[in-house]
């Protein structure tokens, strides 16, 4: 058979493939437990597309090893469509500047899907403390330089390094104590045994309900329409400052374009359902996105040597 037949029956195959997708459960692999911010939009997303299209969806839990364990598993798929992966800014932003031996490269393993949200980080401190705005606790942090303490899921997460570019920025210096966790690093805000933190509403909402925190602003350049009521970065006089938790949906490269793009479509599709919307909202205090994979790989990018300046400019060391 001549190859320009071949290449044509081929291309009919995946077209028809297409076509027909799905035809069994896809699988959603996540880097983190049941409960967490990723977790909690992949089950969203998939569960409103499952109520809209009828389609079947898995979502697989693999939490550990800095990520690497659900985004390597996800690499190594085959390219069908029924392996995908929901990651946020931590594995592809950021864990390529911190680790050495990273086993996964973005743009050789992975195409990207769709951004699904995008939520700002709150900076928190205990109840009772002095400091009742972000220009508060700056003034406070550059008059004891490196005497504030602020804690972290641990070393080089995304809260981390948010926090060390907002210090930074602004000029000032203060101390990073790692936790096993982003609930255990906000518990010791509400526990006084830090005195900040930088995190996600969904950690941060049972002590603010409690009055056992308060929020002092957001990480991100403008307020957020999602928590309104906090002060932004740009506005306590800390320039450049824009750090923001993004959650994405990949498949491994090579994945057939009509699958990516019916994934978009059925994805971008109910993101953009006010009640939906809402959903996300509340949860996370996040924001639907339907970026696609073009800009959503540009963002990535950009974050990636953004947050490599930061870490260079606070002498944090590759693991």
């Amino acid at each position: 058979m001549k190859p320009l037949i071949i290449a044509a029956l081929a291309a009919f195959a995946l077209t028809a493939h297409a076509a027909d997708y799905p035809t069994k459960p896809i699988r959603v692999l996540v880097p983190f437990a049941p409960g967490g911010v990723v977790d909690t939009s992949a089950r969203i997303l998939t569960n409103k597309i499952m109520e809209k299209q009828g389609w079947q969806f898995v979502v697989d839990n693999r939490p550990g090893a800095n990520g690497f364990i659900a985004v390597g598993t996800t690499a190594r798929a085959t390219a069908d469509g029924y392996t995908l992966l929901a990651a946020h800014t931590g594995e592809f932003s950021v864990n390529p500047m911190l680790f050495k031996n990273v086993p996964y490269d973005f743009n050789r393993d992975f195409t990207s899907i769709i951004m699904v949200s995008d939520a700002p980080m709150l900076v928190v401190v205990n109840a009772g403390s002095p400091y009742n705005n972000l220009k508060d606790l700056i003034a406070g942090a550059k008059a004891k330089p490196g005497q504030l303490t602020f804690g972290s899921p641990g070393t080089g997460s995304v809260n981390h390094m948010a926090t060390e570019w907002l210090v930074a920025a602004a000029g000032a210096k203060a101390l990073h104590v790692p936790y096993k966790g982003g609930a255990p690093a906000v518990s010791a805000v509400a526990s006084n045994e830090v005195v900040f933190t930088v995190a996600g509403l969904p950690g941060v909402l049972p002590h603010l309900q409690a009055k056992r925190v308060k929020v002092l602003g957001v990480t991100t350049a403008k307020r957020s329409p999602q928590v309104p009521d906090y002060m932004s970065a740009q506005e306590a006089g800390i320039p450049g400052v824009d750090a923001s938790i993004w959650v994405g949906l990949f498949a491994p490269k090579g994945t057939p374009k009509d699958i990516v793009a019916k994934l978009y479509r059925a994805s971008a599709d109910v993101l953009s359902m006010p009640d939906v919307k809402q959903r996300y909202a509340s949860v996370g205090g996040a924001e639907t996105t339907t970026m696609g994979s073009a800009e959503f790989n540009k963002r990535i990018s950009s974050e990636l040597e953004r947050y490599r300046k930061v870490a260079a400019q606070v002498g944090i060391q590759q693991q």
